[in-house]
């Protein structure tokens, strides 16, 4: 079974940047959408970026659009959250997720049909 394994989360200042990591244990056609969410207290788990692996299309949420560049590293499979201009807002535990294909429109984003989890990483931004 494969196993997703998030790094890189931290604490930092607004206007900040980090990077996140998501190594997968082992590559497979099932796990090709690999996508990053996030959930802060109280609130529900929400899509922040997707990419499908065979294209390399990617997906956004609306607030990370131009902030948040999500990349993919085939031979060590890993795939990254490139996160920048960072708002408190963006505090939150952030999971990476793989499922077999990404979908049309906001489909990447539905937390329903991700069947593999990581156990998340912090992100905390401060104002």
């Amino acid at each position: 079974q494969v196993q997703l394994v998030e790094s890189g989360g931290g604490s930092v200042q607004a206007g900040g940047s980090l990077r996140l990591s998501c190594a997968a244990s082992q590559r497979t056609s099932s796990r090709d959408c690999m996508g990053w969410f996030r959930q802060a207290p109280g609130k529900e788990r929400e899509g922040v970026a997707a990419i499908y692996l065979p294209s390399g299309r990617t997906y956004y949420g609306d607030s990370e659009k131009g902030r948040f560049t999500i990349s993919q590293d085939n031979a060590k499979n890993t795939v990254y959250l490139q996160m920048n201009n960072l708002r408190p807002e963006d505090t939150a535990m952030y999971y990476c997720a793989a499922k077999g294909f990404c979908g049309d429109g906001y489909q990447w984003s539905n937390t329903r049909y991700y069947s593999t989890w990581g156990r998340g990483t912090q992100v905390t931004v401060s104002s």
